[in-house]
């Protein structure tokens, strides 16, 4: 690609990357919920690799082209971590494994919750969120706790919607909770 050619706008590309990490959120987090009859996290896993896996890291490398590091680190990582969970769920993992595999990555969503202190509620929000959802997730692994797992299940779906909001007031110019509607330059729905 030219260098004089256009990566894309930075709030289309970070538009669709937080459409993705919402869906692969929510879909993840529900997953994990038992909410639904005979759906699983690991039935997400398609999802996770692909929308959440490779179109987030692919953002996340066009964030970086047009000069916006936050958000490229957060797509290119969060990418990262869903490409790697999907292609291995379901794989031969002990419960101590996966635990520490969610608690290390609730690390990079820490520091993307810290980073995204001045993007609002909304950037902030689904980056803490996650971290939690982490967590939460991590711990289960090692307790052997179900309850936990579902309650760090609900964090990520919540994650997930408030991803989705974000992005869709871009795209609508709806409110984002910081006084200003989306969709303006230099105005980002979730970091």
């Amino acid at each position: 690609m030219d260098n004089d050619v256009s990566a894309g706008s930075a709030g289309t590309t970070s538009t669709l990357g937080h459409l993705a990490l919402g869906l692969t959120l929510l879909a993840f987090g529900v997953g994990n919920t038992g909410v639904i009859d005979n759906v699983t996290a690991a039935d997400t896993a398609a999802l996770a690799t692909w929308v959440g896996g490779v179109a987030l890291f692919v953002v996340g490398l066009l964030e970086f082209r047009a000069g916006n590091g936050g958000s490229g680190t957060a797509f290119a990582g969060l990418g990262a971590f869903w490409f790697t969970w999907g292609t291995a769920v379901g794989g031969e993992t002990s419960a101590e494994a996966a635990g520490l595999f969610m608690l290390l990555w609730a690390l990079l969503a820490l520091t993307l919750t810290a980073a995204a202190s001045g993007s609002g509620v909304l950037g902030q929000g689904v980056y803490g969120l996650l971290t939690l959802a982490l967590l939460l997730g991590g711990t289960a692994a090692f307790a052997g706790n179900e309850g936990l797992a579902k309650a760090g299940g609900w964090v990520g779906a919540v994650a997930g919607l408030v991803a989705w909001y974000g992005a869709t007031a871009a795209l609508a110019k709806w409110p984002t909770f910081t006084g200003r509607a989306a969709g303006r330059r230099g105005v980002t729905a979730t970091g």
